[in-house]
């Protein structure tokens, strides 16, 4: 093996542990001991798949039952530091789990159920609790900060404990943030006593439905589709000029309907596409930035999204159908647009595609495959057309998949004319594998879920209307400023927290100001727009840098520099950064009140152009490279597009009349193609400048 190989492994391994840390693989115990959180992790799906079918139990024991479950497998799988510290080897050994460990384990697996098995006392008690319910009580708040910060690090833990003291200590702060303070009894009754702090909605989501679409997504990756998503996409996309960036972008989308992790994804296509994207002359940066940006956007598109999308239909109290609805036109049209900058990017650089010849058979590999198609079909049949819940769709889904990888080996086995016996105990293994598997990945969302429930507890003490008053003093009163200002926090905070956890944190605190703000303004902005502007703001915070640990991931296997990638993957998306601004004035966008099909398509071709045009003037080219006066055109083509109802009365229109608009926008579109064409670089010019 030559060197470079040797470095493209590394890069590749390294890639892999940052997915599995994500993941839930923390400890690799050896001996007996090996099997003991994959048989908790495979219990824990089994219960989950039970509540969703057959188990009726009251909601709060099923979230103080997730909550153990994930409480006790962070403590085995989880080492105290991830490096030796202060001379004892045993706060962070890997290959044991420590005595230690077990009995926190079981201790903080026991403060969680407390809630359960005391429950008709607790009721009676609330607002009055006794000493050991406030010892009980303490012990959970302190374990889960305590396990939050293994598998997350220690920002959500931190920002928690400083919402805990500002809720003790507030009559003594400056007047602008002075809160009046509560007692003892009462925090804790509403953190642990009680669902409205760490039993709140976001654990209840993460219970009921989250969990069944991680482990449905956990399937699909141990029966083999995340290969099949990337390999049918190169059999589709990979001929075309810039193809495997294409195809990496498709293959991401797919894989990250399902997966809820831009890391994971990006180690499941990354490891195809990027070096394919090197080899037809993507240099190493930027092949690893468009994986990102694709892996990243995979959160915000339906019908499967992120974990926070669950979290939403409840706080904003819609169906989730709506949700999906809500998120369609701008997720897509941030897809196209990606699609639009690969193309942009291979124009740059003159580059083709891939020979047909090295490319997978499209027919082949559709038919080969087409198996994982199906319970992804029934899962959007169970969501868009029965309408079932999402928790009953998801759980058809899992059955559905379940009958396919019991007889997936088998069936190849038969092709190959091999042993049925061991293909039948292969898919067995593979069927137990992705039960642990759901439960392991789903361990931080838990958690993300259980301690932002603490902040939003505090805020539900009576912090709300006095945040909103801060707020509201920040900026001014100026709902631009104000949005600015919601922006840059998720992004600050999101370097730190998962998706969800961000999302949680931001929503609670901004999402009704927001609303509110834009009251003072006259202008009505829908609440489900505040709250879908905070899900998009962290789901980009996964690769702004300087810590957006999907471009270190990428950069890895790409062996491009990290700082570099995730500062090319935050232009890439800033495509996506403009949408929460435009549809919170814009409620076309999210096909606010838009119920027909021809009005919906036509508001979504003309969010794609005006993005397209945006694109353009971030990335300096559109047919030829952008000369300066050239990009504020494509900033009011974008305008545009994206605002006809601010357009519509500059030009003398009614409301209703606000579509008029669109050929002004796409007339100065077509004025700029026309002043660039004769610019257009020939294939040979762009070969020497490459060079």
């Amino acid at each position: 093996m030559n060197s470079i190989d040797k470095h493209d492994d590394d890069g590749l391994e390294l890639a892999r542990r940052m997915a599995e840390e994500e993941e839930g693989v923390g400890r690799r115990p050896e001996g007996p001991s090996k099997y003991i959180i994959p048989f908790i992790a495979v219990c824990w799906s089994i219960f989950q798949l039970s509540i969703a079918s057959w188990l009726i139990l009251d909601s709060t024991f099923i979230r103080a039952i997730h909550l153990g479950f994930a409480l006790l497998i962070v403590f085995l799988n989880y080492p105290v530091f991830k490096k030796k510290r202060f001379g004892l080897d045993f706060l962070s050994t890997t290959n044991k789990i420590p005595i230690i460990d077990y009995i926190i384990a079981i201790t903080a697996a026991f403060s969680a159920l407390y809630i359960a098995i005391d429950y008709q006392g607790l009721t009676v008690r609330y607002g009055s609790p006794i000493l050991r319910d406030l010892v009980f009580g303490g012990l959970l708040v302190i374990m889960l900060l305590e396990a939050a910060r293994r598998v997350i690090g220690p920002a959500l833990p931190t920002i928690a404990v400083f919402f805990c003291v500002y809720a003790f200590f507030g009559p003594y702060m400056p007047d602008l943030i002075a809160f009046k303070g509560i007692s003892l009894n009462r925090f804790m009754g509403q953190m642990t006593m009680s669902t409205e702090g760490i039993y709140g909605i976001p654990l209840d989501v993460s219970a009921t439905i989250v969990f069944l679409f991680v482990l449905f997504g956990a399937m699909l990756d141990k029966a083999g589709a995340g290969h099949y998503f990337i390999q049918l996409a190169l059999s589709l996309l990979g001929g075309f000029k810039g193809g495997p960036a294409k195809a990496a972008i498709l293959g991401s989308g797919l894989t990250g309907m399902v997966s809820g992790s831009s890391i994971a994804n990006i180690v499941t296509t990354g490891t195809f596409t990027i070096p394919l994207m090197k080899k037809v002359g993507y240099p190493a940066t930027k092949a690893a930035a468009v994986e990102v940006a694709a892996s990243t956007d995979g959160q915000l598109a339906p019908p499967i999204m992120g974990a926070a999308a669950f979290i939403i239909a409840e706080y904003v109290n819609v169906p989730y159908i709506d949700v999906i609805k809500a998120a369609a036109v701008p997720a897509f049209a941030s897809y196209a647009a990606l699609f639009f900058i690969t193309h942009i990017e291979a124009s740059k650089l003159g580059l083709t595609g891939m020979p047909r010849n090295e490319l997978p058979p499209f027919f082949k590999t559709l038919f080969g495959g087409f198996h994982f198609l199906i319970p992804l079909f029934f899962l959007l049949y169970e969501l868009i057309i029965v309408r079932h819940s999402p928790e009953l769709a998801a759980f058809y889904a899992i059955i559905v998949m379940a009958v396919i990888m019991i007889f997936q080996e088998p069936v190849k086995a038969l092709i190959a004319r091999e042993s049925l016996g061991a293909a039948f105990k292969q898919s067995i293994i593979n069927l137990f594998s992705a039960l642990a598997s759901g439960g392991r990945n789903m361990v931080s969302v838990a958690l993300a879920t259980a301690a932002a429930g603490i902040i939003v507890g505090v805020v539900a003490l009576g912090l709300g209307g006095l945040i909103t008053q801060i707020i509201d003093t920040i900026s001014m009163g100026n709902i631009f400023l104000m949005l600015i200002i919601t922006a840059l926090a998720s992004l600050i905070i999101g370097m730190g927290l998962p998706t969800t956890a961000t999302y949680i944190v931001m929503a609670s605190l901004t999402a009704p100001a927001i609303v509110e703000i834009g009251g003072y303004n006259d202008f009505i902005v829908p609440l489900i727009s505040a709250h879908l502007f905070c899900f998009y703001f962290g789901i980009l915070a996964d690769d702004t840098p300087p810590v957006g640990l999907a471009a270190y991931a990428a950069a890895a296997i790409a062996k491009s520099p990290p700082i570099q990638t995730g500062l090319q993957g935050f232009m890439y998306d800033i495509r996506t950064a403009i949408l929460p601004f435009m549809f919170i004035f814009n409620s076309d966008l999210i096909l606010y009140n838009i119920n027909s099909w021809p009005q919906g398509i036509l508001i979504f071709v003309m969010a794609c152009m005006g993005n397209f045009a945006f694109a353009s003037a971030t990335q300096g080219w559109f047919v030829a490279k952008n000369r300066f006066y050239e990009i504020p055109l494509f900033l009011c083509v974008t305008f545009i597009l994206m605002r006809p109802d601010a357009v519509a009365p500059i030009m003398g229109l009614a409301h209703e009349q606000r579509y008029w608009a669109y050929p002004v926008g796409l007339a100065l579109y077509a004025f700029i193609y026309l002043i660039q064409r004769p610019r257009i670089p020939r294939p040979a010019d762009l070969a020497v400048s490459s060079a």
